[in-house]
């Protein structure tokens, strides 16, 4: 990888549809070919055998602003609340109980919600990372705009359309391109947190015909005290040193784990990757997000955080994995090393 003097970039495009800020590939009807024998033989435990949970957020908790200045609750998958310094935000929400463009068919939540939208805090703003049934649940953001019409959503370039379909308030809805900022003021407190969005390794569309149509995108938050960088989903590429460089050192590093494969390497991380772009992004402390609520991919559901767990023990990574719904605070460079997973399931 060639990172001197790299500079993050504005989102290309190549007529109506964007591109990677690197060449990549995501497979196409010969990757499916390949994929599909492998899932008919596959024996992995992809789904729990026994029901997990059930697990519960205290909501009463949300009455006391955190001691830290920085509070993490993680819904599971890619979804979490993130309180920083005081002002809180709603990361690729999704409360539905399939990722999928249907309510009868496609991966199912292994757990229930923790709590319900009713019970939700006052939130600031609503993060979007990209279009992905597993990341922007259709039903959550219906739910969600009725309950909190005047709530902030923010998304990358090509998703407001998306969100104004499902309800969003027109106005709502801040659009960023890659390095474009916009800023957060806490309803509760008046603090302020910079959102900024940068690139990553992946691609949009939920249909094979609308691919690449809408921007996908990570975050990098900065408060008055803490920054945190949301990872969302992509491949291991050289621009994670760049971000790191141009935006941190980083209190908490939320990257992913999960739905990997050797055939879709380019686009997901998985454990290995998710190591190398920590070390890249400077280290600090890692949260592995992406994993442990939808069957997504070949491996067992608990392989990614096994693995994770493995690599962390072998290169010293101080690991952030709180149980879900549990809103935890993150104390700097102290580890947070939940065993919910390894619970009979």
């Amino acid at each position: 990888m060639q990172t001197e003097g790299m500079q993050l970039e504005r989102a290309r495009k190549a007529g109506s549809k964007f591109l990677n800020p690197v060449e990549t590939g995501i497979g196409g009807f010969s990757t499916m070919l390949k994929v599909l024998p492998l899932y008919l033989k596959n024996k992995e435990e992809t789904e729990p055998r026994r029901p997990l949970g059930p697990f519960r957020t205290d909501a009463a908790a949300y009455a006391r602003a955190p001691e830290t200045g920085l509070r993490i609750t993680w819904f599971g998958h890619s979804s979490e609340l993130v309180e920083i310094d005081g002002v809180r935000l709603l990361l690729d929400p999704v409360w539905d109980e399939r990722a999928a463009p249907v309510s009868w068919l496609g991966p199912r939540r292994f757990f229930a919600p923790t709590l319900r939208l009713e019970e939700l805090p006052p939130v600031d703003a609503v993060l979007i990372s990209h279009d992905h049934y597993d990341h922007l649940g259709r039903e959550t953001v219906k739910r969600l705009a009725k309950l909190r019409p005047g709530m902030r959503w923010i998304c990358p370039l090509g998703v407001a359309k998306l969100l104004r379909n499902f309800g969003v308030a027109e106005g709502r809805v801040t659009e960023l391109d890659w390095t474009q900022e916009t800023v957060v003021r806490g309803c509760e407190l008046g603090a302020e947190v910079s959102v900024t969005a940068l690139p990553t390794r992946h691609f949009s569309g939920r249909a094979p015909w609308n691919r690449f149509e809408t921007l996908w995108t990570s975050y990098a938050l900065q408060g008055s005290k803490h920054k945190v960088y949301f990872g969302a989903d992509s491949g291991l590429w050289d621009g994670f040193e760049a971000i790191g460089k141009q935006f941190g050192p980083f209190d908490l590093t939320l990257l992913e784990i999960g739905a990997f494969n050797q055939l879709w390497h380019q686009i997901h991380l998985g454990p290995e990757g998710a190591a190398k772009a920590f070390e890249l992004l400077g280290g600090g402390v890692l949260m592995p997000i992406h994993w442990g609520l939808f069957n997504l991919a070949l491996h067992a559901w608990r392989q990614p955080i096994e693995r994770m767990e493995e690599l962390a023990r072998e290169r010293g990574v101080t690991m952030f994995v709180p149980e879900p719904g549990q809103p935890t605070e993150v104390c700097r460079g102290e580890a947070v090393r939940s065993v919910w997973w390894k619970l009979p399931g």
